[in-house]
C-alpha cells in the first residue's frame, strides 16, 4: 500500500517522451512528413551554418528550425484545436512563404560568395529546405483556396476538411 518502489508501475519518462513526439498516424500523414522534412532540413542547415564561415546566416535556420519543432508538436498533439483564435493555416503558410524566400537567399550567397566546404553544403541543404518549404505553402495555398471557394462554412480548419475530402474521394 503506497510502496515506492513497485514494480508494476510504468517508469514517468517513457511517457512523457512519447507525449512529445508525434504520433503515427501524423507522422505518415503528407504535413506530418513536410513538416518532419522542415525541422531536419532547417537543424541540418543551422549546423552546417555554425561550422562554416557563413555563420551570419546562422540565426534564420535556427528560427525557422524552431518554428517548425513548435508547428510540428501542436499539428501532432492537436494543440492548434485548442486556441480557435488564431489563425492556424494562415500562420502556416506565411512561416512557408517567408521560409522558402529568406532560404532561398541565404543559400544562393552560401554557395557563391563562401568558398568553405560547410558554406556550400548549407546552401544545398537550405535549397532542398527551399523546395521543401515552397511544397509546404503551395499545398496549404490550395487548401486555403478549396476552403474559400466552399465558402468557408465550416469552423473547421482547412488542413482537416481536406483530409476528409480525400478519404472520402479513395472510397
Amino acid at each position: 500500500m503506497g510502496d515506492i518502489e513497485a514494480p508494476s508501475s510504468d517508469p514517468p519518462r517513457q511517457t512523457v517522451l512519447l507525449s512529445v513526439l508525434p504520433s503515427k498516424e501524423f507522422a505518415s500523414s503528407r504535413k506530418g512528413m513536410l513538416l518532419l522534412a522542415e525541422v531536419a532540413l532547417s537543424f541540418v542547415s543551422f549546423v552546417c551554418f555554425a561550422a562554416s564561415t557563413a555563420a551570419a546566416f546562422v540565426t534564420f535556420p535556427l528560427l525557422e528550425f524552431l518554428a517548425a519543432l513548435f508547428l510540428l508538436f501542436a499539428y501532432s498533439t492537436k494543440f492548434n484545436e485548442r486556441f480557435k483564435g488564431f489563425l492556424w493555416p494562415l500562420m502556416d503558410f506565411m512561416r512557408c512563404v517567408t521560409a522558402s524566400i529568406i532560404f532561398f537567399i541565404i543559400s544562393i550567397i552560401a554557395v557563391s560568395k563562401y568558398v568553405d566546404g560547410s558554406s556550400k553544403a548549407a546552401g544545398v541543404f537550405g535549397f532542398i529546405a527551399t523546395i521543401i518549404f515552397a511544397l509546404d505553402f503551395y499545398l496549404i495555398f490550395n487548401e486555403l483556396a478549396n476552403f474559400l471557394k466552399q465558402g468557408g462554412e465550416s469552423h473547421d480548419e482547412p488542413s482537416r476538411q481536406q483530409d476528409e475530402f480525400s478519404d472520402s474521394d479513395s472510397d
